[in-house]
């Protein structure tokens, strides 16, 4: 599963203020011209793990 695959499956998870700061962040990244795959997606799920209740 591609990383921003995945925030999305966890996304329901998330409080809602870290879940409109990752999306505000990928939504720049991509709009200038990141791609999904790049390892700073990957960054974005490693900080939204740290919040995911279980």
């Amino acid at each position: 599963m591609s990383p921003l695959k995945e925030i999305t499956a966890i996304a329901h998870k998330l409080p809602l203020p870290v879940l409109e700061d990752i999306n505000k962040r990928i939504g720049d990244w991509l709009a200038s011209g990141g791609k999904e795959d790049d390892p700073y997606i990957e960054q974005q799920l490693r900080f939204a793990r740290h919040f995911v209740k279980e």
